[in-house]
């Protein structure tokens, strides 16, 4: 279980994300999350063999077919796969010098979790990094989504 503290530190000071899994159609979970990070500051680079073959960009960032042929450092590394499919990119992220492995919301693979957490990385489960930087960092506004936080002042 992650603390507000701890996200709060992964959204602040890693700025690169690698998302895995990252679509290039505009009404796709994971295009809309990367579009958002994106328009945020943050460097999106996506991970998707089905389009890095034909040499498709999506958001205007190259596609790569795994996160080791990524040739810039990698801050986080945002999965949008089945929870199966996890393990081999934790994998990859260890291997690539990631900082942290972030499983989207109904993403939970433990075995991943516990690989990178031994290696040192952060690691977040079962949580959308949109929704989390917008709650931690005052994206959400009167929505009407319950953040849990009581605050008069927004975070720095």
């Amino acid at each position: 279980m992650n603390t507000i503290e701890q996200l709060r530190k992964i959204l602040r000071h890693y700025h690169t994300l690698a998302v895995v899994g990252l679509s290039a159609e505009w009404h796709r979970p994971s295009y809309f999350a990367a579009k958002y990070m994106q328009e945020r500051g943050y460097r999106v680079v996506p991970v998707n063999p089905r389009y890095a073959a034909s040499g498709t960009e999506i958001l205007g960032e190259r596609c790569y077919a795994s996160l080791l042929e990524i040739p810039v450092p990698v801050d986080i590394v945002d999965v949008f796969r089945r929870s199966e499919d996890v393990l081999p990119i934790a994998q990859q992220a260890v291997q690539i010098g990631a900082h942290c492995l972030w499983q989207q919301i109904g993403v939970v693979n433990l075995e991943a979790d516990q690989l990178v957490r031994d290696a040192g990385l952060d690691s977040v489960m079962d949580r959308c990094v949109k929704i989390e930087y917008a709650r931690l960092f005052g994206g959400l506004n009167l929505v009407g989504v319950d953040t849990k936080i009581i605050s008069a002042r927004r975070p720095v």
